[in-house]
């Protein structure tokens, strides 16, 4: 089984919604028991709670339930998960400053590189920004999920 962890600051917005959206594709492509996926954050500011509510509603409106609790990423993520997908390339800093080994630097990657429409090099933070900020990170993270779902096909 394939497993692969999304990452993002808080793990409330952009990180919770690539879960959601790939945990949706999954489950079309029926392919739920072979990828286990999960989310975390690289702070624990928000652990515990649930993604943003204003990305939960705008990901409820194309039909993703975000039920994800934020959590930060943990030593033993590095071990579990095959792949860590970063949103920016300040997560992916992060993520390598984190790395318990070398060896896993190679699980680090980032989001957007399975975008196959979208011309982005990074997942932006909508936190701070108006409604069109979260529809774009659905858009981009569609589009990186529908893509990241082709190669998990392709074995």
């Amino acid at each position: 089984m394939k497993k692969i962890l999304f990452v993002c600051l808080g793990n409330i917005c952009r990180s919770s919604t690539a879960e959601g959206v790939m945990r949706h594709l999954l489950h079309e492509a029926g392919m739920e028991g072979e990828v286990e996926i999960d989310s975390a954050g690289i702070l624990s500011y928000h652990q515990g709670e649930l993604p943003d509510s204003r990305m939960r509603a705008h990901a409820a409106k194309r039909g993703y339930n975000l039920v994800h609790r934020s959590r930060p990423v943990r030593s033993d993520d590095f071990e579990k998960f095959d792949l860590i997908l970063g949103m920016d390339d300040r997560n992916i800093d992060d993520l390598r400053d984190k790395a318990p080994s070398v060896e896993v630097l190679k699980k680090i990657g980032r989001m957007t590189d399975y975008c196959r429409t979208m011309p982005a090099d990074h997942v932006p933070d909508p936190y701070y920004g108006g409604s069109e900020g979260f529809e774009y990170v659905l858009d981009v993270l569609e589009d990186a999920c529908s893509g990241l779902l082709a190669e998990l096909k392709k074995g």
